[in-house]
């Protein structure tokens, strides 16, 4: 009986020590803080960074837990239209994600409610999305996706969160596009518009093939008449040359004669060329023959 007796406050006593134990430990995971709370103020914030034991303790029943997420979140925004700095309607489609960088400031702020963060990221990047976009021209905006965009949303976030303990870590964009209502439309005078683009560059190459094309033909033009003109000097030269040298031999009577007897025998051969064998007959009264006949005569003599 005394056995028996002892043995239910023994049980109490361990459940007892068993609780308050419990209420003692603190365990900290690697994606998590524990906010330690007295009498609903925070005084302490435990982490467990670097894979490090996240064993710690508290004071039981006077110091509460609140766990806080320590990892890269999600959010994800509503589809909002957005308008363009040129006035054009734009559907658009972002996410983010983010963390929590400042737990003091996260609990005290927002209580740790990761709704309200949600709510205060939401209002936040929603203006700077706003913003951006209708500083913008929607031909930019197109542009803008290899990454420019989403860092000027980021950009004109700024440090607005940071007061709520709030890190941003990127800004990304799912869908951008245009309204289906008038996208078509849209397409077809943006097709329209770079086909002007399009005509005015072919417009003005051809201009500068024509200047090309007519400064070459006038440099061709100028090197021919420069051509021209070089080769009847030399011709003019060349015949002026020939005159002082027919000049010099006919007043010589030696040269003369040896001149005509050599002009003689050209015209002789001349008409003995072609075909077959050929006979010049000459009449006793053509100058040729008598040119013959007297250089004959002169040889004779000289015999």
């Amino acid at each position: 009986m005394k056995k028996k007796t002892w043995l239910i406050p023994a049980i109490i006593i361990g459940v007892l020590l068993f609780t308050v134990c419990s209420s003692c430990i603190v365990i900290t995971y690697p994606n998590e803080y524990s906010v330690i709370k007295q009498f609903g103020e925070v005084v302490s914030i435990r982490d467990n960074e670097d894979g490090q034991r996240g064993l710690s303790f508290k004071l039981p029943f006077i110091q509460s837990i609140t766990k806080v997420p320590n990892t890269k979140l999600l959010y994800d925004l509503a589809i909002s239209d957005v308008i363009t700095k040129d006035k054009k309607t734009m559907v658009e489609d972002s996410f983010v994600i983010w963390s929590i960088e400042d737990p003091m400031a996260y609990i005290r702020t927002l209580n740790g409610s990761g709704a309200a963060a949600e709510s205060r990221i939401d209002v936040n990047v929603y203006n700077a999305i706003k913003n951006t976009i209708s500083n913008t021209t929607q031909a930019d905006v197109i542009s803008g996706r290899d990454g420019a965009l989403v860092a000027s949303i980021k950009n004109n976030v700024g440090i607005s969160l940071e007061e709520y303990g709030v890190n941003l870590m990127a800004v990304e964009t799912k869908h951008l596009d245009l309204p289906d209502s008038n996208k078509q439309s849209v397409y077809a005078r943006m097709i329209s518009e770079r086909n002007q683009i399009a005509a005015g560059y072919t417009a003005t190459g051809q201009q500068q093939a024509q200047e090309i094309q007519n400064a070459t033909d006038k440099t061709v033009s100028i090197t021919l008449s420069s051509a021209k003109a070089e080769a009847e000097q030399i011709v003019a030269a060349g015949e002026a040359a020939y005159m002082q040298i027919l000049a010099s031999a006919y007043n010589d009577p030696a040269k003369a004669d040896f001149y005509n007897f050599v002009r003689s025998l050209d015209a002789a051969k001349l008409s003995l060329i072609g075909s077959g064998n050929n006979v010049l007959y000459l009449t006793p009264g053509s100058p040729l023959a008598a040119l013959f006949y007297q250089s004959a005569e002169e040889t004779t003599d000289h015999q």
